[in-house]
Order: structure tokens, then C-alpha cells, then sequence
């Protein structure tokens, strides 16, 4: 899928709409190009990472002791309601919007997304989602029952609180759903010529699944949310047993769509990883129709396992049987992918950078989760560690180690094409070496801590658990503390870093066969195909033709 060569197009009318970057104040614009929309996704996304890490570590400092010392029980809920909703929807779920902007259309070799102002507004709704639940701390009534803010429990805590919360909620999810249409129509009308579906690079593959999840099941939890609200205000009963409303009903309503956000927030990743493992391993893909299928059956098999979170909940035996083996099956396709990383990087002449560490600890670190995740998968197992730590440990390795990860070796191999400029490789290594004994520190005590029974969403537990709460506590301050090389690295580098080059990777996909960074409009012609996306090591001669005619092209079109 090497571009070799760029077919002159047609001139365009001026449009006078902002649109790409002429000044470094157009990222603070309502700004239409990808690129740029792209990059004030990542920015905002991990301003939030930040905050949401700072709630996290006062939970964690609250935990250092048995007894509720540092915060009041009353604010200890609102920090970890606050600080869950953060990571979820402020930082995981757009960090893949951000990168899904900035590569599919390079990708695909489209010069825009199909509706550049829709995709703006996309962005644009984020900031006051965001701002409003910071606020919400800020006046002192955060909303305090939780991510899930199960009723009745959401309907007797703070109204105000809870009302912030839920509008928060709505409008990121509207973005998600705008993000969602856009990516979907752009993959499948803007392909340029002979790019077919089984020529897309996998990452394409990943967010087509993920956009098809965000669809179905985006409008389901807006539906619940609006129900609770009117509950909550208007004084309604739809799950509000007092009125004689059903708050079973709620939860199926909101895992219909909280357990697809699971995968709406590993699969932009597990696509990252599947571009970022052959290209710093210098093999093809393998299984490359195995992984981009597997991709799509995790979109469905995850519409049909909701209710493995309601074991608990007086569901009847037979239906709890179906989603306990419905989970279990889920581990299949998401086996495929594991197995195909490690066959591609088998026997690779692989380069151990900064990208290619977090793609490797992404891979380790998701299996741990993984395979917790089918010990949940089973009843007697989830109704003995229900609502304990074995739980907050399972989700943390899946969405830590795995989304975390795999969003930190996405910044790593792409920023040299976003920037122009290359991140220092010994800031890079000290960023993961911290992160992952920080990450493991913070959340592998966790597992022992939920066998020994201790309860989350608690601020006052048994002395017996003390030891174990420390480790992890002393564990998220050196995952604090890991984010400074990253944030020192990025600064510096895109002020005074080395030049990247158009391709330092050698890679072979069509956003590296433009200009670093790329061009208003991507590519100057149209982009023409001539090998795969992974066709490293195969027709070397003919490959190495195709960059040196790519490299002659963009020298002709500067």
C-alpha cells in the first residue's frame, strides 16, 4: 500500500472556512482540518488524564490508612465518581477520536473527514462536558454515586451533583456519536482508488468496529440517562422503587452500553498496536484478515454480554448461564489478536524504542486483565469477589495497561509525523520503565486485596488490608510521578527536537507518504497503491523502489 507515486488533481474553489494551521493560534480555533482537530483532541484529552490522575491520588492517599483521615467519606465518593467519569469519558473514549481524526483519512489517502464541521463540533462539545464536572467539585457538590450512579442511590444523593453528571455525560456522548457517523462514512466513501476493505490497514479496521459499537449503543445509555434525570428532577418513577419503578432496569439499560464502552475504548488501540508491532519489528502482520475480522466480532459478541455485571442482581439462572459463556467466548477473538502480535514479533528484527515498549507492555499487561476477566466471567467466582478489589484490579489492567498503553505507543510512533519532530528516546524509556512498576505496584496488590474481601467504593476498611493499601498508594505516586518525563519530552522535543523526516520508521502505510507534518490537504495528488500496509521483508527490491519513487515524488511537490 506503498504510495509510489501522486497523481496531480484538480484545483479547488478558495474556501474561506478555518481551516488547517498557518499559525499556532489556529489549534485554539474552531478550526475544520483533521489534523488539527486531531491534535486538540490528544492536548485536551490528556489535560483531563492529568486531573482525573490527581483524583485518583487523593483516593489513593485517603486509602493509605484504614481510617478516613485525609478526606471526609462524603468527598472520598465524589473524588472516585469524578475521577472514574474523567479517565472514561475525557480521556480514553477521545483519545481514540483524536488519533482515529488524525489517521484515517492519511490512512485511506482522503484529504479531509466527509463532514469537517460536524467533526469540529465533535470536539468542540468535550471541553464544557469536562469543565462541567471539574465545576461540579469546584462549587462542592460533586456528583457522588458513583460512575454507574445506580438508583436508587443517584436519586437520594446530591441533585445538584447528579444533574451536572448526567449532563456531562449526555454531551460527551453526543460527540462520540457525531465522531462516530464521521469516521464510518469517511472509511467507506473516501478510500482512495484501489484501496478495498481488505487493503485498509488494521487500525481502519478497529475504529469501523468501534464506530459501529458507539452507534448502536450510545443512544441506549442517552435514553437511561434522560429517564433518570426526569427521576431526579421531575419526580418521575421509572427506577425509583419508592414509585414503584424498577432499578434492575437501569442497569440493563446502562451496561448495555457500559460494557461495549469497554471495547469502544480498547479497540482504537488494539489497532494502534497492530500498526505499531510490525513496523518496529520489520515483519508483516501476522494474520492480517484474523486480527481486522476479530475486530468486528468483538463489536457484536460485546453488544450480548452486559448483563456478566449483574450476577448479583436477582437475574434469573438461566440468563445469568448465557452471559457467562457469551463472555467467555469474547476472549476468543481477543486471543486471535494476542497471538498474532506475538507471531509477528517472533523472529522480528524488532527495534526496542519507546513505541515499540508500550506496544509490548500493552500486550503483557492486557493478557493479565484478560485472563482476570474470564475468572469474572464466571459466576460462583464473580459473586464471591463482587463489588471488591479483584474487580477495580481487573479493570485496571484492561483499561490502564491496555488503553493507557496503547495510547502512550500511538503518542510515541506518531508524533514524529504530527510534529516533524522526534521524541527523545531516553525520557521515552524512563516513561515507561516508571509507568509500568508504577502500574503494577498501584493495581497487582489489588487482586489479593478483593480475594481478602475488602469492598470498594469505601474510605474506611479493616486494619488487616492496611499493607497492601500502602503498596498500591506508594505505587500511584510513581505513576504520578511517570507522567513528568512524558509532558518534559513532548514540550521539548516539538520546540527543539530533531527533525523527523517524512518516514524515519520505513514504514510502509500511506500517512507516512507525505510530509512531516503532512500537508493542509494530506497529499498534493492522489495517492497510488503498490504493496500492502505490512509488506516488510516481502518484494524487499520492489518496496524499496516504491519509497525511493515516494521519496522523488515528494521532492518534485514540495
Amino acid at each position: 500500500m506503498t504510495q509510489t507515486q501522486l497523481e496531480p488533481s484538480a484545483p479547488k474553489p478558495a474556501d474561506n472556512s478555518p481551516h488547517g494551521v498557518r499559525k499556532w493560534t489556529d489549534y485554539f480555533t474552531f478550526n475544520t482540518d483533521h489534523k488539527v482537530i486531531a491534535v486538540q483532541y490528544l492536548v485536551t484529552t490528556f489535560i483531563f488524564y492529568c486531573i482525573g490522575g490527581v483524583l485518583a491520588d487523593l483516593v489513593r492517599t485517603e486509602l493509605r490508612t484504614p481510617s478516613p483521615d485525609f478526606v471526609s467519606p462524603e468527598l472520598y465518593n465524589g473524588l472516585f465518581t469524578l475521577h472514574a467519569t474523567i479517565m472514561i469519558f475525557l480521556w480514553i473514549v477521545p483519545a481514540g477520536a483524536g488519533f482515529a481524526n488524525f489517521l484515517i483519512p492519511l490512512m485511506i489517502g482522503a484529504k479531509d473527514m466527509a463532514f469537517p464541521r460536524l467533526n469540529a463540533l465533535a470536539f468542540w462539545i468535550v471541553p464544557p462536558g469536562g469543565i462541567l464536572l471539574i465545576a461540579s467539585l469546584i462549587v462542592g457538590d460533586a456528583p457522588d454515586a458513583g460512575w454507574t450512579s445506580y438508583p436508587p442511590l443517584s436519586l437520594v444523593t446530591g441533585k445538584v451533583g447528579e444533574a451536572i453528571w448526567i449532563m456531562s455525560v449526555l454531551l460527551l456522548g453526543t460527540s462520540s456519536i457525531l465522531g462516530a457517523i464521521n469516521f464510518l462514512v469517511t472509511m467507506i466513501k473516501m478510500r482512495t482508488p484501489g484501496m478495498t476493505f481488505n487493503k485498509m490497514p488494521l487500525f481502519c479496521w478497529a475504529m469501523l468496529a468501534t464506530s459501529a459499537l458507539v452507534l448502536i449503543s450510545t443512544p441506549v445509555l442517552a435514553g437511561a440517562l434522560i429517564l433518570l434525570s426526569f427521576d431526579l428532577i421531575a419526580g418521575t418513577a421509572f427506577f425509583n422503587p419508592t414509585g414503584g419503578g424498577d432499578p434492575v432496569v437501569y442497569q440493563h439499560m446502562f451496561w448495555f452500553y457500559s460494557h461495549p464502552a469497554v471495547y469502544i475504548m480498547i479497540l482504537p488501540f488494539f489497532g494502534v498496536i497492530s500498526e505499531v508491532i510490525p513496523v518496529h519489528s520489520r515483519k508483516p502482520i501476522f494474520g492480517y484478515q484474523a486480527i481486522a475480522y476479530s475486530s468486528l466480532a468483538i463489536s457484536f459478541l460485546g453488544l450480548i454480554v452486559w448483563a456478566h455485571h449483574m450476577f448479583t442482581s436477582g437475574i434469573p439462572d438461566w440468563l445469568r448461564m448465557f452471559f457467562m459463556i457469551a463472555t467467555m467466548i469474547i476472549a476468543v477473538p481477543t486471543g486471535i489478536k494476542i497471538f498474532s502480535w506475538l507471531a509477528t514479533m517472533w523472529g522480528g528484527k524488532i527495534r526496542l524504542n519507546s513505541a515499540m515498549l508500550f506496544a509490548m507492555g500493552f500486550v503483557g499487561t492486557f493478557v493479565i486483565g484478560g485472563i482476570s476477566g474470564v475468572m469474572l466471567a464466571s459466576v460462583p467466582f464473580d459473586i464471591h469477589v463482587h463489588d471488591t478489589y479483584f474487580v477495580v484490579a481487573h479493570l485496571h489492567y484492561v483499561l490502564f495497561g491496555g488503553a493507557v498503553l496503547g495510547i502512550f505507543a500511538g503518542y510515541y510512533h506518531w508524533f514524529p509525523k504530527i510534529t516533524g519532530k522526534m521524541l527523545n528516546e531516553f525520557w521515552g524509556k524512563l516513561h515507561f520503565v516508571l509507568t509500568i512498576v508504577g502500574m503494577n505496584m498501584t493495581f497487582l496488590p489489588m487482586h489479593k486485596l478483593g480475594l481478602m474481601g475488602m469492598n470498594r467504593r469505601i474510605a474506611q476498611y479493616d486494619p488487616q488490608f492496611t499493607d497492601l493499601n500502602q503498596i498500591c498508594t506508594y505505587g500511584s505516586y510513581i505513576l504520578a510521578v511517570s507522567t513528568f518525563p512524558f509532558i518534559i519530552n513532548v514540550i521539548w522535543s516539538w520546540m527543539f527536537g530533531e527533525k523527523a523526516g517524512d518516514n524515519p520508521w520505513k514504514a510502509l502505510t500511506l500517512e507516512w507518504m507525505t510530509t512531516s507534518p503532512p500537508a493542509i490537504e494530506n497529499f498534493e495528488g492522489q495517492p497510488v497503491l503498490r504493496t500492502g500496509p505490512y509488506d516488510y521483508g516481502m518484494e524487499q527490491e520492489e518496496t524499496d523502489t516504491a519509497i525511493a519513487d515516494r521519496e522523488t515524488a515528494v521532492a518534485a511537490n514540495p
